[in-house]
């Protein structure tokens, strides 16, 4: 019985990052899904999602309400402008974004191979009892680099057009090419189990069988009082949880 979220999706919220950056404008790190869309559901707060694509440079103004989505390839970056900025996030492929498909738009002396690139990811701190503070600055660490390999790319999109991304996007899939036999089962167990098991069942309802509706069944999400350090800023998850659903 699939107990996952609906179309083996992953949810999380996110509170986007109020430090200013670079240039002046605040938010998170910059950074590319290579396998996963992703969808922005804005719960509070006003704030901008500037995006690199298929279409250039592009400004998203986001708001209560205001629901954008973006496809595998995107550079992109959210600005907390009122600095409450708080979005629920909805991530295609579960599993995938938690195993490393993004990759951050570091300038290109720390895309060079998997061990540089993950050295300017990690959020390790050298004082390892630091705590929280430690963890907040690791963070900025590395949102700084990344937003200043974003400024740099950005500038190049805005003169060169998008044929300046190449580079870039293939430095983002020599990085994750020897994680895709893992991203592989992943799939197979999330993705497409959820997609076979639903033709089973259009199958069924084609010949008017309808057993499988006989299981039925509610599983309740439990948000844990646990933010950690994302890339785009604090994020809250939800995990199954151990509360049966009782009846009335």
């Amino acid at each position: 019985m699939c107990t996952s979220f609906p179309g083996a999706t992953a949810v999380s919220e996110v509170s986007i990052y109020h430090w200013p950056g670079l240039d002046g404008a605040a938010g998170g790190s910059p950074h590319l899904h290579t396998a996963s869309t992703e969808a922005y559901v804005v719960q509070q707060g006003t704030g901008r999602l500037e995006t690199l694509d298929s279409r250039g440079f592009t400004t998203t103004a986001l708001a209560p309400g205001t629901v954008v989505w973006f496809t595998p390839g995107t550079v992109h970056r959210a600005i907390n402008d009122s600095g409450d900025l708080r979005v629920l996030v909805v991530m295609q492929n579960a599993g995938l974004p938690e195993n490393g498909d993004a990759v951050m738009t570091f300038p290109p002396e720390h895309l060079v191979d998997v061990e540089t690139y993950s050295r300017a990811a990690s959020l390790q701190s050298k004082n390892a009892d630091g705590g929280d503070a430690a963890a907040e600055a690791a963070a900025r660490r590395r949102r700084d680099l990344a937003l200043e390999g974003y400024l740099e790319l950005k500038a190049a999109v805005l003169e060169s057009g998008v044929a300046a991304l190449a580079d870039f996007h293939a430095s983002a899939a020599r990085l994750v090419s020897a994680k895709t036999a893992g991203w592989r089962d992943l799939l197979s167990g999330g993705a497409e189990r959820q997609a076979v098991v639903t033709g089973k069942q259009l199958e069924s309802l084609e010949s008017m069988e309808s057993f499988y509706l006989q299981d039925a069944r509610t599983t309740m999400g439990e948000r844990k009082t646990r933010r950690i350090y994302g890339m785009c800023g604090r994020i809250q998850a939800w995990e199954l949880s151990e509360t049966a659903i009782v009846g009335t």
